[in-house]
């Protein structure tokens, strides 16, 4: 499948990082599974690993936290 931002390569399958931010909270989660474009860097996560991102990162605010680097 081309890159639908940039229209000019092929994606392929890596990793990349996520940030959540809201007011004073930051989470990074890294080395998150996505389809990578090569060419513009755009990445794409798969519905499942959305949802567990979004649930994380609600979890982490209710505890309070305010800045925090996870690994996926």
């Amino acid at each position: 499948m081309n890159c639908l931002i940039c229209r000019q390569a092929e994606i392929v399958d890596g990793f990349t990082s996520i940030t959540f931010e809201r007011d004073e909270f930051k989470l990074v989660i890294k080395h998150v599974p996505a389809q990578i474009c090569p060419n513009c860097g755009d990445a794409l996560v798969d519905e499942d690993v959305t949802i567990r991102l979004m649930n994380e990162a609600e979890d982490a605010s209710e505890q309070g936290m305010w800045d925090d680097v996870r690994e996926y």
